[in-house]
């Protein structure tokens, strides 16, 4: 029997290249280089993990986005993944948290059975680490996150992973099915492969739109979100650092104490 996994992706602006528009104080995404969020590589890594050992495992990948998120999803197939679907309309644009999981839980309502649903920790573009467990809660499945080891018995039903702590970590076992959050810390992502590249190029993601998945209008978009971003900004920079010279750790304590009652810190 085959063992489905699907594996919940985003595409985000790249945040080495993002600029605030400084009259809107809205994040200018025009001339932004997009790519896959690194948690959602981790996620997907994972995922190609356990098909390398269990070649009968298909993987699914599946986003929320504008049309040119396939771009995304055909490097996941080029990654190894078997299929994308892509989940587009203008109905769902502007969604938050809550209302992007009530997306995604209709979308993989319509994909059917699968055993395990793996997602990255958070988005880089937003960071708030909510759709992975608002997703779990709606589709009524058992989850943890910020998993940094992994392991799946050959019965493909008992997990065992590390979830990491603030001040420590927790050894939880789990069954399928159920749903998983990754980090940075549970693997190295693969690249895609030649081989993979030119696959993927014969490959058709599926796109479907707000009818397409029976989901309720009024749970979705803009309007339908409890939460909205009020602004978003450039922290101003920071002063130019003083390096504090001397032969000596006593120099340099004496140098560092002088500078500090200069500038009347003490």
């Amino acid at each position: 029997m085959a063992f489905k996994i699907i594996v919940c992706a985003k595409q985000v602006p790249d945040t080495s290249e993002v600029k605030i528009d400084p009259v809107k104080k809205t994040i200018m995404r025009e001339g932004v280089p997009s790519i896959l969020n690194h948690d959602d590589a981790n996620a997907l890594e994972e995922a190609l993990k356990i098909k390398d050992q269990y070649p009968d495992t298909t993987i699914t990948v599946i986003t929320m986005g504008p049309p040119q998120a396939k771009d995304m999803l055909l490097e996941c197939l080029a990654m190894g993944a078997d299929e994308g679907v892509l989940v587009s309309d203008r109905a769902v644009g502007g969604s938050d948290t809550w209302a992007t999981s009530n997306v995604l839980a209709a979308a993989i309502a319509k994909l059917g059975e699968f055993d395990l649903i793996f997602a990255g920790r958070q988005a880089i573009d937003g960071d708030t680490a909510q759709v992975g467990p608002q997703l779990a809660e709606k589709l009524g499945l058992p989850q943890v996150t910020y998993v940094a080891e992994f392991k799946i018995d050959q019965n493909m039903k008992d997990i065992t992973v590390k979830r990491v702590l603030e001040d420590g970590y927790e050894l939880i076992k789990i069954q399928t099915p159920c749903m998983l959050t990754a980090i940075k810390e549970l693997n190295v992502p693969r690249y895609m492969s030649i081989g993979g590249i030119y696959d993927a190029g014969q490959k058709e993601c599926k796109v479907w739109n707000a009818k397409d998945i029976a989901v309720d209008l009024d749970t979705v978009g803009l309007e339908a979100s409890p939460t909205n971003v009020f602004r978003s900004f450039t922290p101003a920079p920071k002063d130019k650092g003083m390096m504090i010279q001397g032969d000596t750790q006593k120099d340099l304590a004496q140098n560092l104490l002088i500078n500090l009652k200069a500038k009347h810190v003490i």
